[in-house]
C-alpha cells in the first residue's frame, strides 16, 4: 500500500504574549476574556487574577498570530479595559 504525500503548507508562527489586564467596576460582571477568546483567532489561557465585586485584574496568556493578538487587544481596549504588556525578566 502507498502512501500518498501531501503538500505541506505554510503554517504562521504561534506567539505567546502576556498582559496584565485591569477591570474598572461595572465590567466586572461581562465575560471579557471569553468575548475576546471567540471574536478573534487566539487562545486566552488566565494565568493569575483576583476579581471582586468592585474591581479586578488578570494576568492573561494570549497564544496567536502576533497581529490578531494586537487585534485582540485593541478589541479588549474597546471594550473598557486596561491592558499593559507584562515584560518577563529572564536572569541567566
Amino acid at each position: 500500500m502507498r502512501c500518498r504525500s501531501f503538500p505541506l503548507l505554510p503554517v504562521a508562527a504561534m506567539t505567546k504574549l502576556r498582559f496584565h489586564i485591569r477591570f474598572p467596576e461595572e465590567k466586572i460582571p461581562e465575560p471579557v476574556i471569553y468575548q475576546i477568546g471567540h471574536e478573534y483567532q487566539v487562545v486566552t489561557s488566565i494565568r493569575r487574577a483576583d476579581v471582586r465585586e468592585t474591581t479586578g485584574w488578570m494576568d492573561v496568556e494570549f497564544s496567536g498570530e502576533t497581529a490578531e493578538i494586537e487585534r485582540a487587544i485593541a478589541g479588549l481596549r474597546n471594550k473598557g479595559v486596561l491592558v499593559d504588556p507584562i515584560e518577563l525578566n529572564v536572569v541567566e
